[in-house]
């Protein structure tokens, strides 16, 4: 049982040194001049070249073609994207908005309509959104007028009306 042990271990050190042996060539032997003791030359044996870092940033190079790891949902000029879009009521869109209350002064209807994020504005007819503006406001409702994004439309502009609701979403 322990020579075998001793066979297996040796066979297994004879294959490390093999392996080990195998990734650089075998030296030439060099010959002596007889009387003369071997001296080592100038030149050291080539280490071997190093292997890539496979933790090496890729870059993509895209010869023409679109790059398949960008996001096809946000390109272009899209009006809602975020990245383009003014601050306060001039960057938010028709359909982002829902109409509070709408109160009358002097000079006629006042609407609070709340945004994203539960900011809250007061608008007056001809107030500019990003994508249209208030065309009318009456006792109930706030019309808009929605420029339309889309170059097979024939119709440029759409009417839009919001009517004022309560919390619950019901009509007050």
């Amino acid at each position: 049982m322990i020579t075998t042990a001793r066979s297996f271990t040796a066979a297994c050190v004879l294959c490390a040194a093999a392996i080990a042996a195998a990734g650089q060539p075998p030296a030439a032997p060099q010959p002596v001049e007889p009387g003369k003791t071997k001296a080592t030359t100038g030149s050291p044996t080539p280490a071997p070249a190093p292997a890539s870092d496979p933790v090496a940033p890729f870059s993509y190079d895209p010869q023409g073609r679109r790059d398949p790891f960008v996001s096809l949902l946000a390109r272009g000029s899209d009006p809602g994207s975020a990245a383009n879009r003014p601050a306060g009521l001039p960057g938010l869109l028709i359909a982002e908005v829902a109409v509070k209350g709408i109160v009358r002064d002097r000079s006629g209807f006042i609407a609070m309509v709340q945004g994203p994020g539960t900011k809250t504005f007061i608008v007056h007819s001809g107030d500019k959104l990003m994508d249209g503006t208030i065309k009318a406001i009456t006792a109930d409702t706030v019309v808009f007028s929605q420029d339309v994004n889309d170059p097979l439309s024939m119709v440029k502009q759409k009417e839009v009306r919001k009517t004022v609701r309560s919390a619950d979403g019901g009509r007050e």
